[in-house]
């Protein structure tokens, strides 16, 4: 949370993404098909059209700022609207302007382009209403709550990694490769397209305790569970991912484009800190692949993994409730 020390738009400004297209090498235009964009996701998949030669893509963006923007009472003037791209991984930050659609409208609207040759990977789109106040010009009067992702290589708008969670009886199951298993309480697929979970519903009790929307102790358990699957399922698709490289005639590693690269993308930083995402994977690969110090790296890849589960909210969580219990039956 930021303080400010000045009055601000207490809402936050609603961004929606109208339209997308893109420039390719030869000079001409390929408008998008819709399905390159998710409102829900809040993402772009400019690599939905397989085009491997764009140069620039003009995303079409839709901003309603919340009430009160230009209200007769407001404690700022020369209001003005950016649309804002930034990517971490090569530091580049672009920045548009909008227009009002209509004079007294909260809507405002516009284009923002990318450049893909300044960009690896995704990068982050938001809008910022900005104004004088108590005459500093440029000072932050709303912003989107939550950024859209721009991914310049994927072809579907997906945010995060999706999960397919499958429940099965591990004895019985019509994959053979299950029975082996029969003690498990879930085991993680990293084969398929979408990583797969495979719950064990011969373990007596389990599936009702996901699926319970119950509150107290329980609930808290059944976080902690959760939590304990989820640490299982990143320290497996972490492992998946890094096994399954392509490597570049020169020896480096190349980033997945699909669930595997956001995997990495996501969990490399805190396995491997303090350096760019690119020598992260070279220094994580170099060790797997016969330098030393794969081993200690496990520590760190579990770490990354229970960070990413919220282990650590889990468990503070289950004990407050259970200190909370005890106390309450001994009074």
């Amino acid at each position: 949370m930021k303080i400010y020390p000045y009055k601000r738009l207490t809402r936050p400004i609603t961004l929606r993404v109208t339209s997308v297209s893109l420039k390719l090498s030869d000079g001409t235009r390929d408008p998008l098909i819709t399905s390159a964009y998710s409102t829900q996701e809040q993402t772009v998949a400019l690599g939905v059209a397989g085009h491997t030669d764009w140069v620039t893509a003009t995303i079409g963006l839709s901003a309603t700022l919340p009430p009160g923007a230009d209200g007769p009472d407001a404690a700022w003037s020369d209001l003005s609207v950016l649309a804002v791209l930034t990517d971490g991984e090569t530091n580049v930050r672009t920045s548009a302007a909008l227009t009002r659609d209509a004079e007294g409208s909260r809507d405002w609207s516009g284009t923002v382009e990318v450049r893909r040759d300044d960009h690896l990977g995704r990068a982050s789109l938001a809008v910022h209403a900005v104004g004088t106040v108590d005459g500093v010009a440029g000072r932050s009067i709303a912003e989107t709550d939550r950024s859209w992702v721009v991914d310049t290589v994927s072809d579907e708008p997906v945010r995060g990694l999706r999960l397919d969670v499958q429940k099965a009886s591990f004895s019985k199951s019509s994959r053979e490769w299950l029975r082996a298993y029969a003690d498990a309480p879930w085991l993680v697929d990293t084969t398929a397209r979408v990583p797969t979970v495979f719950v064990n519903t011969d373990i007596d009790g389990i599936v009702g305790l996901l699926d319970s929307n119950g509150s107290g102790v329980d609930s808290k358990v059944r976080d902690l569970l959760v939590a304990q699957m989820a640490t299982d399922v990143w320290t497996a698709v972490f492992h998946g991912a890094i096994g399954d490289l392509e490597v570049e005639p020169g020896g480096n590693p190349v980033f997945p484009t699909d669930w595997q690269g956001e995997v990495l993308r996501e969990m490399l930083p805190d396995v491997v800190p303090g350096v760019h995402v690119e020598e992260a994977l070279r220094q994580v690969h170099r060790r797997r692949t016969g330098e030393a110090g794969w081993g200690e790296l496990q520590t760190r890849i579990h770490y990354a993994a229970i960070r990413r589960a919220e282990a650590a909210r889990a468990v503070g969580f289950a004990i407050r409730a259970l200190e909370r219990t005890n106390r309450e039956s001994e009074t």
